[in-house]
């Protein structure tokens, strides 16, 4: 299982906002760019250690590929994509330390007809981290415990100063460090930034006009069905790491090759939850006994979702919103990890979580985010195409579970 946390930290995920084009490079070209970012690290939880203002440097290699023509290029403005690598001072060596950084991103230009300058920047990877919580040395900093992490960033760029091998610009964004709930606890690090970038190109972009006529407007069906394997954490107390099993249908259409739009079906299996009600631990005994009568279906998750997905050649980017119909658990859940349990003269205490408003709407609401690679170029609509998949999973928000997917898709006209 720790391949799969492995695997996941390797990708990113980005939503672009609504973009649109009309002309791409003529050829292809590289660029090296530098990256300041200055900001605060908000605290993690209460008597977070103090600290400093945040500062960032990262390193851009990136490059604009042309000699393919396809749809989603010319869709999406023909998006700048890369490796980002940073080092990131987060304001406290002893108790914060320092965060090494290696993530995949992407960079679409935003309504180039009517604010040009504008672009938005998102990169998802991973992250070392030097310092991490420890009941002894490091009691106080519960935002990561463990070294491999998430990272995410996402940054409103507007360029200042452009000419032909100099690209220079300001921007405001936002940082994220967690590792996706394999290990508690884990508040996670966030982050407002402002920065800085400047980028060299290595050669001059010459811009020509793209005829719309080569990309006709298309309208297609699709169906798929996937498989997870998911790993997680459960509490401060049940903290090994145990599967999380997930299967789905869903079916939408996709328009210009592009854009995969679905609603659909989805159930979770909680190996946690499961052993928490079969051992009829502390609050299943007091407060949930009904639990046992039937722990399979007790420890699952059932909803409908939403997708939207970026169809990339080989690359699938995809956000799914779902809604729970069916999680009983999750009170369970909330009541552990949003309370503490202690353990005075060897006995158990829980002070439990309150079940707020905040808990309905999280018991409700269902998030997940990740990439897939396709077997075939989905620019070539195939009739079947498989594919592999990491997707970090949440509760509105907050990390539920990472997954690798694989699964089946099938494209076809009404």
């Amino acid at each position: 299982m720790r391949f799969i946390i492995r695997f996941v930290l390797t990708f990113f995920w980005l939503i672009p906002l609504l973009v649109s084009a009309q002309q791409e490079p003529s050829k292809t070209y590289g660029y090296l760019g530098f990256d300041v970012y200055v900001g605060m690290l908000g605290n993690s939880n209460s008597e977070f250690p103090e600290h400093g203002l945040q500062k960032s440097l990262f390193i851009n290699l990136g490059q604009l590929e042309s000699s393919e023509q396809n749809y989603w290029r010319y869709h999406l403005n023909s998006p700048k994509t890369g490796i980002s690598l940073g080092f990131t001072d987060l304001g406290n060596k002893d108790a914060l330390g320092y965060a090494y950084s290696v993530m995949p991103y992407a960079e679409f230009s935003l309504f180039p007809k009517t604010l040009d300058g504008f672009s938005l920047w998102v990169s998802m990877g991973g992250s070392y981290m030097t310092k991490l919580y420890d009941q002894e040395t490091n009691p106080y900093n519960k935002g990561v415990s463990t070294r491999l992490n998430w990272s995410y960033n996402s940054f409103l760029y507007y360029t200042l100063l452009k000419n032909r091998s100099t690209n220079w610009r300001m921007g405001v964004g936002y940082a994220h460090h967690s590792n996706g709930h394999t290990r508690k606890p884990n508040r996670g690090y966030n982050s407002i930034l402002l920065g800085t970038s400047i980028n060299f190109k290595n050669e001059e972009v010459v811009l020509v006009e793209k005829n719309p006529e080569e990309y006709p407007k298309v309208l297609e069906w699709y169906y798929t069905g996937r498989f997870g394997l998911g790993q997680n954490s459960f509490s401060d107390v049940f903290n090994d790491k145990e599967e999380v099993f997930a299967v789905a249908f869903s079916a939408g259409k996709i328009i210009n090759k592009t854009v995969k739009l679905g609603v659909g079906l989805y159930y979770n299996f909680y190996r946690h939850y499961y052993n928490y009600i079969k051992n009829e631990e502390t609050l299943v005994r007091t407060q949930e006994p009904h639990l046992t009568e039937n722990p399979i279906l007790n420890a699952s998750a059932l909803g409908v979702s939403g997708s939207a997905e970026l169809l990339l050649g080989h690359v699938g980017m995809e956000l799914n919103i779902g809604m729970n119909y069916y999680k009983p658990f999750y009170k369970i859940d909330w009541q552990l990890n949003e309370g503490y349990t202690y353990f005075p003269n060897g006995e158990e205490e829980i002070v439990l979580g309150e079940l707020d408003g905040y808990y309905n709407v999280k018991q409700l609401v269902s998030s997940r985010m990740g990439l897939k690679y396709y077997m075939l170029n989905t620019d070539k609509a195939p009739k079947h195409n498989f594919f592999v998949g990491a997707f970090i999973n949440a509760n509105l928000g907050q990390a539920d579970f990472s997954e690798l997917t694989f699964g089946y898709v099938r494209r076809f006209n009404l």
